[in-house]
């Protein structure tokens, strides 16, 4: 299915967070431009998490609030996708006192990619489905 016009800018920045993803698990392959070293990684993810990722968080607070109380089944799936948002939010302060970064922030991506992947693949589906409605009347300000 086609995404819905309102929801192409998220999918834009989880196409961007997907990259991040990819970047900072274990076994990343080398991109030229992106240093390997750990501190490298880590400077890149708070850059990305500070100027993508939490204004990302608030277009998509905006979205699952808009599109509540529609469907049972949809607002499950929005509950669902709140917690991931805090147990990645956590996962991410967390880093700062890691005693093992390289495979915190392992979790990290595997965790925000397995995230990103079920937004795209289920939730946006379903709400092209189910609140066509809704997301003609969305605006992001």
């Amino acid at each position: 299915m086609q995404r819905h016009q309102n929801l192409i800018p998220l999918s834009h920045e989880h196409k961007s967070l997907l990259f991040v993803c990819r970047y900072l698990k274990k076994d990343a392959a080398p991109y030229e431009g992106y240093p390997l070293e750990t501190s490298a990684k880590m400077d890149y993810m708070v850059k990305v998490f500070q100027e993508v990722m939490v204004p990302h968080i608030q277009k998509e607070d905006h979205l699952f609030e808009q599109c509540r109380g529609f469907s049972p089944e949809m607002d499950a799936m929005l509950d669902e996708l709140l917690d991931e948002h805090r147990i990645i939010s956590g996962m991410y302060s967390a880093l700062v006192d890691s005693k093992d970064l390289v495979t915190d922030m392992d979790t990290l991506a595997c965790n925000l990619e397995a995230h990103i992947r079920k937004e795209e693949r289920i939730v946006f589906e379903k709400m092209q489905e189910l609140l066509l409605e809704v997301l003609d009347k969305l605006k992001f300000d």
